[in-house]
């Protein structure tokens, strides 16, 4: 075991089935092979959040009833490659704890050599009530059992106002089996009803999803709505809904016409980085988006939006365009100059 040199291969060698997902920004699945290269250093981790990779690998032995999960937190260089020898610090902290089974039920001497890993982090409760769902759906577990009580719930049988015994769990296994056409009439029917409790985890979890064009125009309705009456942690909640889904042209055709204003609030402009990214990747739209970001006249602001979107590797190329624009304005020129300078 001490010649592996890639968590690939130590999955691999272990006999594990095994499953890599981003879950840094959002809940992205990343391929065995694009994984790979990655681990190669072949191309830049797609995305990145705050330098670092955050990444969690879900395993399994064959007949395993669930499988085993990792959350890996590696740090990334200024070109956005992982960084070499923290993920080699970690492979050898996991052979020194469990050699080459890695399904075996650590010893107390081996949990604590596990939990001082410097490379493991907890991922939010969203995030994991979110993941374990999918992976549920990928290995064709049933759901938990919140799940019952949630189809209830969003069916209307229960009263709008009855939520306090709902569990996120539920709500993400829900999500999860969204594309059963039957759970999409039941979301649809339930999004101008719900109240705020159940709408922001519902869109955390949403945030995760592709979707039919039903859901994505009940969801930009309900976003119109929050924005016409001011809710201002609702339309951060509805728009984070649309992250895995921006490049659909009803998202886009509503980005340009209602949300990308000069009335854009700081914390919309800050969603649209952080979770909707690939609604920028037209030169067009990142310009615009760059000038209400400049507008807010907020130096940090800007600043930490900019290094935020540099560091995506797919908007990286557009972002530099932008910034060599001959027509972009004198406060976005003066701005990224004293970014440089």
């Amino acid at each position: 075991m001490s010649a592996i040199s890639t968590i690939s291969e130590l999955l691999t060698l272990s006999d594990s089935q095994y499953r890599i997902y981003d879950i840094g920004r959002k809940i992205d699945k990343i391929s065995k092979e694009q994984f790979k290269k990655i681990e190669l250093n072949q191309q830049p981790y797609p995305f990145p959040s705050q330098g670092h990779a955050f990444i969690a690998a879900a395993f399994w032995q064959k007949g395993s009833t669930a499988p085993y999960l990792w959350f890996i937190k590696i740090p990334l260089d200024e070109r956005g490659l992982l960084n070499q020898g923290a993920r080699n610090h970690f492979i050898a902290i996991i052979i020194e704890a469990l050699g080459s089974d890695l399904s075996a039920d650590p010893t107390q001497k081996q949990e604590a050599l596990l939990k001082n890993n410097p490379y493991h982090f907890t991922p939010a409760q969203y995030k994991l009530a979110a993941l374990n769902s999918i992976i549920g759906v990928e290995l064709k577990q049933p759901p938990s059992s919140y799940y019952q009580n949630c189809l209830s719930y969003l069916s209307g049988e229960q009263g709008w106002h009855q939520w306090q015994n709902l569990g996120v769990q539920g709500i993400s296994d829900f999500v999860a089996r969204i594309d059963d056409k039957a759970l999409q009439q039941v979301l649809i029917k339930a999004l101008p009803q719900l109240p705020p409790q159940v709408l922001a985890p519902l869109c955390s979890a949403l945030e995760n999803k592709k979707y039919p064009v039903d859901v994505i125009r009940s969801l930009l309705k309900r976003l119109k709505s929050a924005i016409d009456s001011g809710e201002g942690e609702l339309e951060q909640a509805l728009l984070r809904a649309l992250a895995t889904n921006c490049e659909h042209i009803d998202v886009t055709t509503f980005a340009d016409e209602c949300l990308l204003t000069p009335e854009i609030s700081s914390e919309q402009l800050i969603t649209l980085s952080g979770r909707c990214w690939t609604l920028l990747q037209t030169p067009a739209r990142m310009s615009h988006y760059l000038e209400l970001l400049i507008a807010k006249q907020d130096n940090e602001l800007f600043t930490a939006i900019f290094k935020d979107l540099v560091a995506i590797p797919l908007i990286r190329p557009i972002l530099f365009q932008c910034m060599r624009a001959p027509d972009r304005s004198p406060a976005l020129a003066k701005a990224i100059g004293q970014l440089f300078n």
